[in-house]
């Protein structure tokens, strides 16, 4: 079995924070098990904290310099480390989707983020806060755009997501900002770069009724699942619960078009939009 992956200390807060907390524990002389005991939390949670894949929250901070006898370091760098341009209920998850190797993710209501176009995030985000300040929406709408980015890389992260077909009916934005936001997952799942499905209507009941689902995996830490709802959001990572939620992912496409089906059906309905836009 590899080693774990050799972090960058100068890549981000979290990196450092993580190498800095690997090379204390293996000084130490305790392994990610051991050390997570001290924290009632699991090995796995101080893997991913070693790996920059979790936040390292102050109250851990504390904890491991008082354990490490690091005198006050991780207290003094976390801060840094948990700064983020992001809701407080997303943050962690946007950090993880950022050095994830593999997303999967389903989509009940909304595009997910990384593949909205400008246009669509910024009708999102008006509808969500309708008397905001033009400024804090553009804000808004970089941080969404800049989660795009992920997708630069043409092989990595393998990005799977099922939508419901809800998603492409909706009118976010209107026909023609509509015509352009499926447009755009269409040309990334026919580049290849992308995989997309969609639960039609006519399926009926599904597994994911309750809610969007995004599971994550990673190079050198253990997979997460994202679970959230309105202005909250959590990630588990008990292998139980991810494996639980893979199970309900896997019953989505088994109920969903085929690839081939639903990228058929993203392109007509964005030509459908386009159309639409034209005769108004």
């Amino acid at each position: 079995m590899p080693g774990p992956k050799k972090l960058d200390p100068s890549s981000s807060p979290r990196a450092m924070l993580g190498a800095e907390l690997r090379h204390q524990r293996e000084k130490a002389g305790l392994t990610q098990e051991e050390l997570g005991a001290f924290l009632f939390a699991s090995g796995s949670l101080i893997g991913q904290l070693e790996a920059g894949t979790r936040r390292m929250m102050p109250e851990y901070a504390e904890k491991f310099d008082e354990i490490l006898k690091t005198d006050g370091y991780f207290a003094r760098n976390c801060q840094a480390a948990t700064k983020s341009k992001y809701p407080d209920h997303f943050a962690e998850a946007a950090e993880a989707e950022a050095i994830a190797t593999t997303i999967r993710e389903y989509a009940p209501q909304l595009v997910p983020g990384p593949l909205q176009t400008r246009a669509y995030a910024r009708a999102v985000f008006r509808a969500y806060q309708p008397t905001a300040p033009e400024e804090v929406i553009d804000q808004l709408v970089e941080a969404r755009v800049e989660r795009g980015h992920l997708l630069d890389d043409p092989t990595t992260p393998f990005v799977w997501a099922v939508f419901d077909e809800s998603t492409l009916r909706r009118e976010v934005g209107g026909p023609d900002v509509m015509a352009e936001a499926l447009g755009h997952i269409a040309g990334l799942a026919r580049r290849h770069r992308i995989i997309v499905q969609v639960i039609p209507f006519a399926a009926g009941g599904h597994a994911a009724m309750l809610g969007p689902l995004k599971l994550m995996h990673f190079e050198d830490a253990p997979p997460l699942v994202y679970l959230q709802g309105p202005e909250t959001g959590k990630l588990e990572d008990d292998p139980a619960t991810v494996a639980r939620h893979q199970r309900t992912y896997d019953l989505l496409t088994a109920n969903a078009l085929s690839p081939e089906e639903s990228l058929a059906l993203f392109e007509s309905l964005a030509e459908d939009y386009a159309h639409e836009e034209h005769r108004t």
